[in-house]
């Protein structure tokens, strides 16, 4: 690797902006043209220019322009960096430290638009250099600090402590969109009505409903938009709850809750290899030993069966199984007792009124206790005590909310005019949810032979009890 004096005549430029709140890199823009001016008054060709838009030097996050700056710097091919200020090059001395030790043997020039020269070749530049270094990594400091305080004044008075824009919310985080909190709402009811993230994404999609950044929606983005605490009027400071928001929430903290237990249950945690295909798997039980039944088939091309997950007690043709179901399903939904049926069902009533009132009791003791410790009113040992009982009352509440809300999958097919054109409507993960919860499909042994009819299908195999 050249460790020569690089040719000084040969220059590269690097800029960088910390946060590019214009969009489109325009801060870049500036940078850039400054430099490739002072190039000019230098009499210094430039061969390349090194970006990092929207990157802290402050993080440590990996910034690849100026890795990639380096590297050329390493290999001999500039003997100049041009830089609008020494702080869009460094923010910790670690990197500062690495930069002296790549520019030093090399003897590498650095121009700046407004901090002038550093001649890292000297004792004396080095010692500048390191100097400037520590009082930007000092002014960021300050800087942090300062917006930490401010976020936990705003979060103190129920404000928005300030990000990227919010889906559901203009640019200030409290002016609700009309529109994007209906998504928010649509969003929420399909996922407790057992849809899957990604089929509402698909759907949003679909409809060219963009996220709050104009990009497509996926499963993993509805996922984090619906669990947002601001979507039930939380705060949220530090990753944890802070207390009640000055805007509107767009749902009731019960809903908000319920759709955060259901994105907790690990079953529903997706990957390449568990995606449900089919619409029994792991719904219709073994009628012998009542395991679930999982779909498989021995080679490509043969037809797709159901088997009982544990002993392989019970194996049925997985088309003629969904197909017999469905249509046992259709015809019950076409019956005018169907609202009675599935519309009616009792379900454990939960106190949610209640349960909110002892949330915000127990959230009430937390900050008082709080005070009283601050205060010296009282011990370390009193206030680990009284917390513990004050989290354990709030734990309780959060976890009855968590359960209290439950859409009816079924309603929707209810009193429609074609049910059939309904059922097929619906994505996969909704007609199961469907099926899980109007019915219970136990599958038998088939019997062997032609059956009555003249059919090989065992009817008699399948037993279905309604919910």
């Amino acid at each position: 690797m050249p460790t020569d004096p690089a040719d000084p005549q040969l220059a590269c430029i690097y800029c960088r902006m910390s946060e590019d709140r214009e969009g489109g890199g325009l801060g870049i823009d500036r940078q850039r043209e400054d430099c490739e001016k002072l190039a000019t008054e230098l009499g210094l060709t430039v061969v390349h220019t090194y970006t990092d838009n929207d990157l802290s030097a402050y993080s440590g996050k990996p910034r690849p322009g100026y890795q990639q700056m380096l590297d050329g710097l390493r290999n001999g091919l500039y003997g100049t960096v041009i830089a609008w200020h020494t702080d869009r090059l460094h923010r910790r001395p670690t990197e500062l430290e690495e930069y002296i030790d790549v520019c030093e043997p090399r003897r590498v020039q650095t121009r700046t638009v407004k901090a002038g020269t550093l001649d890292l070749a000297t004792a004396t530049g080095r010692m500048i250099a390191r100097q400037l270094g520590v009082q930007a990594r000092y002014e960021v400091e300050r800087m942090v600090e300062r917006q930490r305080r401010a976020r936990e004044q705003k979060v103190g008075r129920g404000e928005w402590s300030g990000g990227p824009r919010p889906y559901g919310w203009e640019e200030d985080g409290v002016t609700p969109i009309p529109e994007e909190i209906a998504v928010i709402r649509e969003s929420a009811e399909a996922i407790l009505a057992g849809a899957s993230a990604r089929s509402v994404a698909a759907d949003l999609n679909l409809r060219k409903l963009p996220t709050s950044t104009g990009a497509r929606w996926e499963g993993g983005s509805v996922v984090r938009m619906l669990k947002r605490p601001r979507n039930a009027g939380i705060l949220q400071h530090r990753g944890e709850e802070a207390g009640r928001s000055k805007w509107d929430a767009a749902l009731d903290e019960a809903t908000w809750r319920s759709l955060c237990d259901i994105f907790a249950d690990p079953s529903r945690v997706s990957t390449a290899h568990n995606v449900r295909k089919y619409l029994g798997s792991g719904i219709y039980q073994c009628g012998v030993c009542g395991e679930a039944l999982t779909s498989f088939f021995k080679r490509k091309g043969e037809p797709k069966k159901y088997k009982c997950r544990k002993n392989s007690c019970v194996v049925r043709d997985l088309v003629l199984l969904d197909k017999w179901v469905q249509t046992h399903l259709l015809k019950r939904l076409q019956r005018a007792d169907a609202a009675d049926l599935f519309a009616g069902r009792e379900q454990d009533p939960v106190d949610v009124r209640g349960a909110q009132e002892d949330l915000r009791a127990a959230r009430k003791d937390l900050d008082d206790l709080a005070a009283e410790f601050g205060a010296g009113e009282i011990d370390m040992q009193e206030w680990r005590v009284a917390r513990a009982s004050a989290r354990a009352r709030k734990e309780k509440a959060e976890a009855i909310l968590a359960t209290a809300v439950q859409v009816n999958p079924v309603v929707g097919l209810l009193g429609v005019e074609d049910v059939e054109a309904a059922w097929k409507g619906l994505d996969l993960s909704r007609q199961r949810a469907v099926i899980d919860w109007a019915m219970t499909v136990r599958v038998l042994p088939a019997k062997t032979g032609r059956r009555p009819g003249g059919t090989y299908w065992d009817r008699d195999a399948v037993e279905i009890a309604w919910k």
